[in-house]
């Protein structure tokens, strides 16, 4: 292997005609259900294949009650609304995540108060999490981050000690399991994603899980214009105190997701057996450390895989960034920083100083800005070849840079 970098005019790691798969996968059957649906003409809301997969994902993950959505960022509200949560309250919300979690907060009403996450999971910081608490804390939303799942224990613990509600942000973590149950089951509600870019995906959906009956019908009056029901008969009771949208779904999105449904045991641990793959290869590399799974994970779901850079290692002047760069330039796809700041940092961060407050963000804003190197789906879904040279690239780039 050719020492000098890529970046510098050395040879690739990778071959010039290297590229992943196209994401999401593409599979020919369901596009053939697709066609007959739409042949069907029945394209709306609870059909049959959104009632399957909704239960069926619910199911999944150890929930009595799935309510599918137009998309993630609704979903994190309706949770916060059929909660109850609105003017004078407070959100706590990890600093170190995507903006619906912190924009959700805002949508309802409250205050998000951002807190520090974890320097080994990047999930919220238990400790950091009780420290904010004022009287006017009315819940937490611990967010399961990349490939990790958030201290679900402890955070559950705190939340239990002072009457806090629990809404899971499982955006990233479709299929994760802690101490042998499913993600989305262990607080109030559970919030998925189904953007175009995650582990499931119908370019854009969302789904709230919950065991309670009360907050089920909550939050389906607050996506079904007021119906309580997956009927709809006229028959509206009053809903005080809420204020309903038209936030749902099409069978499309259902259909694609239920197909996805049945693979995701398969995927989940293809995906978590080259992450400890990469894990092995990428921590032989001094200065590299990947990000620790939950502490409990007995499925530990990957959205993408992320390792810290150790600014110490690397020569005067260089940064993580360079090394995202010359990796990338060793033909490398889908590595990247990340989101570049924490989110009330973040360019679409356009609220009024009075919608949040930030009580802890150290660790989130060191890891961010000196720290982070993130590795898209794609990998995890390749074969060891391909990790192989991934690894190698990192190498090449890391003996190069460091002291």
């Amino acid at each position: 292997m050719n020492g000098k970098l890529a970046i510098e005019g050395g040879t690739k790691i990778f071959p010039d005609d290297f590229k992943f798969a196209p994401w999401p996968p593409v599979r020919p059957e369901t596009g053939d259900k697709l066609r007959e649906l739409y042949l069907s003409a029945q394209w709306s809301y609870f059909g049959k294949y959104e009632v399957r997969f909704a239960d069926g994902f619910a199911a999944y993950h150890d929930s009595k009650y799935g309510i599918f959505m137009a998309n993630g960022t609704t979903t994190l509200e309706c949770a916060l609304k059929a909660l109850g949560i609105g003017p004078g309250d407070e959100v706590i919300v990890p600093a170190w995540t995507w903006i619906a979690t912190g924009m959700a907060p805002v949508f309802a009403g409250a205050t998000a108060v951002f807190v520090d996450c974890e320097e080994d999971t990047f999930c919220l910081d238990p400790e950091a999490f009780e420290a904010a608490i004022t009287p006017k804390t009315r819940a937490v939303m611990p967010v399961h981050l990349f490939g990790s799942i958030a201290n679900l224990d402890a955070i559950c613990a705190i939340a239990r000690k002072h009457h806090l509600a629990v809404v899971e942000d499982c955006a990233h973590a479709h299929g994760g399991k802690w101490n042998g149950k499913g993600v989305g089951s262990f607080g109030d509600i559970g919030s998925f994603s189904f953007q175009q870019s995650k582990i499931m995906t119908a370019g854009e959906g969302g789904l709230c899980t919950t065991n309670a009956p009360g907050l089920a019908e909550k939050i389906t009056r607050l996506k079904h214009i007021g119906n309580p029901g997956r009927k709809f008969d006229g028959k509206i009771p009053p809903a005080p105190g809420l204020l309903c949208h038209n936030y749902r779904a099409t069978e499309f999105q259902a259909l694609i997701l239920l197909d996805q449904l049945q693979e995701l045991d398969a995927a989940s641990r293809y995906r978590a057996e080259n992450a400890a793959y990469l894990r092995k290869g990428l921590e032989s590399i001094p200065g590299i450390k990947a990000q620790k799974p939950g502490l409990k994970s007995t499925m530990q779901s990957y959205y993408v895989f992320g390792i810290k850079i150790d600014p110490a290692v690397l020569k005067p002047g260089k940064t993580k960034d360079e090394v995202i760069a010359a990796v990338a330039a060793e033909g490398a796809p889908e590595v990247f920083a990340g989101w570049g700041a924490p989110v009330f940092r973040h360019k679409l961060w356009n609220v009024l100083p009075s919608s949040y407050r930030v009580a802890s963000s150290a660790v989130a804003e060191d890891i961010i800005a000196n720290k982070i190197c993130l590795m898209g789906i794609q990998w995890l879904m390749s074969d060891k070849i391909t990790l192989d040279r991934l690894i190698a690239a990192f190498a090449k780039v890391m003996k190069a840079y460091s002291k």
